[in-house]
């Protein structure tokens, strides 16, 4: 296949494993129990993509609690942190940090390694962004730790996350960054995403050219029992803002768009020379299971605005970002990266590449 595909990185968790989470909650069963329950998820995660003929697969983040807070283990925190409020009226809490430093417990390359034991093609590795973590320090500040050196330390601490992946051989790091569209929800005037994309920007200056290569953005309005916190906010606030981080690779919400030739359009006018844009052909949270002829179609479209040579496919969001996400079985999820893989040769065999 010419044309490149990649997951985003979540799939939803068997009951098998959030029974087995459950159990070891509820102090039924021992950690070294619940590892093995999660290597088997890890491996039949693998095994799938691999039967599909992903040519890039991920964890699924099986064994992550979030794809938000997998790196918060021995930290400071208390449970009222900042919310996320969705469309459907849930919401989602991050914690609150209430001391200094702040430390990574655990890095990203720890689940690379976890799924490359099991894989025979390349792996990619997602990574929360610097920006989301940034919401974990109170506005009233911390007595002994103030912002300035929170900020240092979780710029060190991304930067490590980010190169533990890429040293264990990621095939790519992706930076989730799904706050983006959400702080223009937050702060219209725009300051809140400056910040998160100057923080961002702080963290990819640590790396070199032919790193920043291998290391891609995702953005999307979030994607949580099948509703979004911030797809009410116009995309053409956010993309202009979203290509100036200095990334190789862009994964971008696209299937669920109301207008998706506008959103092409925008990201046609503001994608830099050596920026791939993987659009996304499938809909997590729509439980109809797209066609290859479908996937096809969005992509032909896509080609037409950014040209063949620069684009690649992904499903707008991970399938099940928070583990206790059920609304989405393994099942759908598994037949929409079938029409993924499908569609996208489709495409490609019509364009010729």
């Amino acid at each position: 296949m010419s044309i490149p595909t990649e997951p985003i990185g979540s799939i939803p968790r068997s009951p098998e494993l959030l029974a087995a989470v459950a159990d070891h909650a509820a102090g039924k069963i021992s950690s070294t129990e619940l590892d093995e329950h999660y290597d088997a998820a890890v491996r039949d995660t693998v095994k799938r993509f691999e039967e599909l003929g992903s040519p890039v697969v991920t964890d699924g983040e099986q064994s992550k609690p979030s794809f938000a807070t997998y790196p918060l283990v021995g930290l400071a925190l208390a449970a009222d942190g900042a919310v996320i409020p969705f469309a459907d009226g849930h919401t989602r809490q991050l914690p609150r940090l209430t001391a200094g430093p702040f430390r990574y417990g655990v890095r990203a390359g720890s689940y690379l390694a976890a799924a490359q034991r099991h894989a025979s093609v390349p792996v990619k590795q997602a990574v929360i962004a610097a920006s989301a973590l940034s919401l974990l320090y109170p506005q009233d500040g911390i007595a002994g730790y103030d912002r300035d050196a929170f900020v240092a330390d979780l710029v060190a601490e991304a930067e490590a996350d980010i190169r533990s992946a890429l040293d264990a051989g990621a095939h790519r790091v992706q930076l989730d960054f799904t706050e983006g569209r959400l702080a223009l929800k937050l702060d219209p005037s725009g300051g809140v995403l400056d910040s998160f994309i100057d923080l961002n920007n702080q963290v990819l200056a640590r790396f070199s050219d032919a790193e920043r290569g291998r290391i891609g953005v995702h953005t999307c309005p979030g994607g949580d029992q099948d509703s979004t916190h911030s797809a009410d906010v116009d995309y053409a606030q956010l993309l202009p803002k979203l290509f100036a981080l200095n990334a190789g690779a862009f994964f971008v919400q696209l299937a669920s768009e109301a207008d998706p030739d506008r959103v092409l359009r925008i990201i046609g006018a503001q994608v830099r020379d050596g920026q791939q844009v993987f659009v996304g052909v499938t809909d997590p949270i729509d439980p109809r299971v797209e066609t290859p002829e479908q996937v096809r179609d969005r992509v032909l479209r896509a080609a037409e605005h950014l040209g063949v040579e620069r684009l690649g496919t992904t499903d707008d969001c991970g399938f099940s970002p928070f583990g206790d996400d059920t609304s989405t079985s393994r099942e759908t999820a598994f037949a929409k990266v079938r029409a993924r893989l499908e569609g996208t040769a489709l495409a490609a065999a019509q364009l010729g590449v």
